[in-house]
Parts: C-alpha cells; structure tokens; sequence
C-alpha cells in the first residue's frame, strides 16, 4: 500500500478499458487522485495504490471508455429547446400544429416557441405553411424552428408583430418563402429569420440557467463530459458563470463566441484556456458561410438537383469572412466556421488558404469548418494541407440519406459526407451531435461513423477517436482530456457494451451505465445494478 499522501482516491479494475491513447490503447485499470488519471496500466500498479479511503470500482466486465466528447453541440440552445415544444417526431403537419397547440393550452409564455420540425419527413416533403398554425394559434405569436435551426414555421400573429408582407424583401443571405402570389407563407429560411426572432424576447438570465443545467445532465446522460458550443453570446456566458459557481457545471466547454459587436472586446481581454478548473475555454469565434442542406439553403457550385436554379445562401459575404477570420488570428482566437455546401466549403478554404500563418499548419491555430458536409473532390485533400480540421456530424448522414441524393445529385453525392476520404488525405475529423438539431445520443453518433458506406465509413479506432482524441485537439483539450492517460482529467464512461467488439447493428442500443467527471459520478442508469 501506498503512504497516504499518494493513496488514490478512485480505483477502476474488472472492465475492459479503451483508453484513445495511442501509446497504451487498452489497459486493465487506472486510479485517479484529485480529479485526474495518477496511473493507468496494470491491476496491480493501480491497486498499489490503494488506500484506506480509496473507492474501489469494479466495472465487472464493462467496458470503460474516456468521457466522450461532442464536438459541436449548441449546450444552451440544447437546453432551452428542452423547455419549449419538441416538434422532431411529428409525422406530418397536422400533428405538429396539434403538438403546438396542446403545448400552448398549458404555457404561460408571451410567445410559443418550438423546435425540431422536418417537412422532408412528410408526405410530399413540402415546407409547411401558417394557415392551420394561425387558426390553431389565432392570438398569440408562435415561432417553430426547424431541426437544423435554419428555418422558422411562424404564424400569422408572429408574422405581424414582425411586420412581414408581401411587402417585405427577402434580406441579404435569407428567403421569405411566398405563394404564387407572393405572400409570405410563413416559413422564413436563415436570414430572414431574424425578422421574427428579433421580435421574441430574449430568455431570461434564469431561464438560461436553468436551461444550461439542462443541457448539461442531458450531455452526462450519453458519456459527455466535454463539448465545444458553436456560438455563444455574452448573457449565455453569464448563465454558464453562475452554474459553475453554483458546483452544477459537469462539462469542460470549448465555446465559440459569435461575431457580434462584443467580439473586439473579447479580443482585447484575450484567450481563456481552461479557467474553472478546466471547465471553461473561450479562444474561438463561430462564422456562418452558408445556411442548410434540408432547407435547401446550404450554398453549392451548382443548382439543387431538385430545384432548378437554386444555388443555396451564401449568408456571410467573403468579404466579412476575411475580416473577422483576420482579426481573430491576429487576437489569438480560433476561426470556425459554418459550412455545408460544396461553394461555402470552396470559400472557407481559399479564405484560410490566403490568411493563415504558416504556423497554423504546426497546429497552434487549429482552423476548424463547422460540418464540412459536401466538399467538391478537388478540395478535400485541402483540409489536411492548409491544418483545417473537419468538424463533422456523421448522425447527419444516417438522418439525411433518404433525401439527400435528391438535393444532390449521385455525381456531388461523391463528395457528401466523406469522411473516409479526409480521412485518407491526412486530416483531423472530430464527431458531434450538432444537438439539438440531432440527440446528443452518442451511441447511435458512433454507429453512423462506423456502418456507413465503404466510401464514408470510419473503422471503430477512428470513430472513437474522433469522440475523444481528435475532437479534444479541435477544442484545444488534448493536454487535459480526451484519453485516459495519467496527468489528464478522470473522465470517463462504463457502457454495457464493447463498441470495438460487438456487432454494429447492437451499438445503438448500448446503454451508458456510469458518466464520472473528474474521477466524480455524475450520472447513473437507473436500469443499473451497480
């Protein structure tokens, strides 16, 4: 036994260990000792250094993964759609006016707000349009978001309040969907939707608590102990301030500040790199270059295959792009930014070919494209040549492939979701949930990396580290996070099942058993023995 000053305070044996370390892959136990990793290896070094008041965890056969990481989900965003009316299961239009106004019967809230819709899940995959939302909703405004957030369904009261007519312009980067004789049909698509939003009022700081607190049990629920939050505003910043303050903040959060007008002052105050014990850093800044696939808004080298003559949105002129990727590399920050279709993909990287330092290229910048989800072939060798990092959602080709090949086309298809062949090239390629656009449910995020095509497909190493390696050196975490190895924090996960063992169609239903936070249990199943 060890003298008690180096006694551990948690011992983990009996399960089999993954630990994403690419010098000690697997191992048989580990301890930890103030909140970090003091010894992985053998049973017998980590019971050496057992103590009278170390806890000892036998995973019993388990697997133990390290605390799994999303690389892109909107925590906050996440939390607050928790609080309003859950639109993703609805089968049709009907059902979810029927949805919203049974949610509204019990809300006391000025707006009713929702989230989740998806017309490509709908017979005929047409947007839907206010009629019914209006007589259902006749005198309160309502704003329903769709899942990819790129979309607002309002009603006719929102649509007043936010003085839009057939008069109205479409705005830059954005579309005021219209009949055949120009009226607004109350879908407004990514700029245009700040029309409406701008006329809700904004949550307030305990609605931002709370849906924080939320947020974060939802991402421990599924192993997630870090995440990198794409876009965060200075009142979302006072929100997560307190719930660390309160001891309630089990994440380690990589976020991403919006271009906006307090960005300068960001910049003036500097980096914050792992402040909170390791809970918080803030060094990056959130760019959009196009809006979405399903809402036929992400922008592309060539018309829509199903909408002749639709070249998508570019939202961000290039122009700004420059400026802002210029001003945060200059500050020390990390460029991020939005995009999905081939042409927004093509602009995001000549503008990182033509502003980024050479010693980008070493890793000390990072650059990260937010999706990168349809890339013309020329250009996906580029992502590993310039040091770009590839911020994917690989659930979104398992949600999109009943449709997708329709936008596309079997030709740009090639270059769609292919994380095989960036893979292949060299680059870095970091998994998230894009939650709430997705759940964050990070077994089914591992299954779609994995039983993908030939042509997409992850082996089950590269998948795990892209939810733990990878996606921790795309949040700047590597030191600290992202494997179990000694020195880095005690995060880690037991699941009921082997991810590298079993057979692909069992993943989805693997079960998290445990979520522990720096060597502190933060979540447990219920349906758990243990």
């Amino acid at each position: 036994m060890q003298s008690k000053e180096r006694a551990a305070d948690l011992i983990v044996v009996g399960g089999a260990i993954h630990t994403s370390d690419g010098a000690n892959p697997s191992s048989q136990a580990f301890a930890a000792r103030d909140g970090r990793f003091a010894y992985v290896g053998s049973t017998a070094g980590a019971m050496a250094m057992r103590g009278p008041k170390t806890q000892i965890l036998d995973a019993a056969g388990r697997t133990v993964l390290p605390g799994l990481i999303d690389a892109h989900v909107h925590l906050t965003r996440l939390g607050l759609t928790l609080l309003e009316v859950d639109l993703r299961e609805a089968r049709c239009d009907e059902e979810a006016v029927a949805r919203v106004a049974a949610f509204a019967r019990g809300a006391r809230d000025e707006w009713i707000l929702g989230n989740g819709w998806d017309q490509n899940r709908w017979l005929g995959g047409a947007f839907p349009t206010h009629g019914a939302l209006s007589a259902a909703i006749p005198d309160r405004p309502a704003a329903l978001s769709r899942v990819d957030g790129h979309a607002v369904w309002a009603n006719a009261t929102a649509m007043e309040r936010a003085g839009v007519s057939a008069a109205t312009a479409d705005p830059p980067g954005g579309r005021i969907v219209r009949d055949a004789r120009g009226f607004p049909t109350g879908v407004l698509v990514d700029a245009a939707q700040d029309l409406i939003y701008a006329k809700v009022p904004p949550p307030t700081h305990e609605r931002l608590v709370a849906a924080t607190r939320a947020a974060i049990a939802r991402c421990n629920r599924w192993g997630v102990t870090a995440v990198s939050e794409p876009g965060a505003a200075d009142a979302v910043l006072h929100a997560h301030a307190e719930v660390i303050a309160r001891g309630q903040y089990s994440i380690r959060n990589h976020v991403m500040l919006y271009d906006d007008a307090g960005l300068d002052a960001h910049f003036a105050r500097g980096i914050t790199d792992g402040a909170h014990d390791g809970r918080l850093w803030i060094r990056a800044v959130k760019m959009f270059a196009d809006g979405a696939l399903g809402s036929r808004g992400a922008a592309l080298l060539e018309p829509y295959a199903d909408d002749a003559g639709n070249l998508g949105l570019v939202v961000t002129p290039r122009e700004r792009l420059e400026s802002v990727t210029a001003r945060a590399l200059r500050a020390g920050f990390q460029p991020c930014i939005h995009a999905i279709g081939d042409r927004a993909n093509r602009i995001v990287l000549d503008v990182y070919e033509a502003l980024l330092p050479a010693r980008a290229r070493a890793g000390d910048v990072r650059p990260r494209i937010e999706h990168a989800q349809v890339l013309d072939p020329q250009d996906l060798p580029r992502l590993a040549r310039l040091g770009v990092i590839a911020s994917v959602q690989a659930v979104h080709h398992a949600s999109d492939a009943p449709w997708a090949p329709l936008r596309l086309g079997s030709r740009r298809m090639l270059g769609a979701y292919a994380w095989r062949r960036l893979l292949d090239a060299g680059a870095v390629v970091a998994n998230g949930s894009d939650a709430p656009v997705e759940p964050v449910d990070t077994p089914r995020s591992f299954h779609a990396a994995v039983a993908a095509d030939p042509q997409r497909r992850m082996t089950r190493r590269e998948a795990l580290a892209a939810m733990t390696s990878q996606a921790a050196y795309a949040n700047f975490q590597d030191g600290v996070a992202g494997s179990i190895a000694p020195g880095k924090y005690a995060d880690f996960v037991i699941m009921d099942r082997d991810w590298m063992a079993i057979p692909l169609d069992e993943i989805p239903q693997t079960n998290v058993v445990a979520t522990y936070f720096g060597g502190r249990l933060v979540y447990r199943w219920e349906g758990s023995s243990s």
